[in-house]
């Protein structure tokens, strides 16, 4: 960990494994599929590639990317129905 593109893709990725196993330990069926964390996570692993081989604007691209890509498909705010 030596770079500020490690710790942000860190970040992101241990998010993404906290609502991994949030959604995965409820009492409902997830909405969303195992394939759509995978590739949250791809996206995590080539913008720290991006960004630790020199590429800071494409790495910061790629992160802004998969963040978005979170927020609109995982929705991790998204409010549980009240039961």
């Amino acid at each position: 960990m030596e770079t500020p593109f490690d710790y942000i893709t860190i970040m992101i990725f241990a998010g993404l494994i906290v609502l991994f196993l949030q959604r995965s330990s409820g009492d409902e069926a997830p909405k969303d599929a195992l394939w759509q964390y995978l590739v949250a996570a791809v996206g995590c692993a080539l913008a720290n590639w991006l960004g630790n081989e020199g590429y800071a604007l494409p790495g910061v691209a790629m992160i802004v990317a998969t963040l978005a890509f979170i927020f609109y498909v995982l929705r991790p705010f998204e409010r549980a129905p009240k039961s």
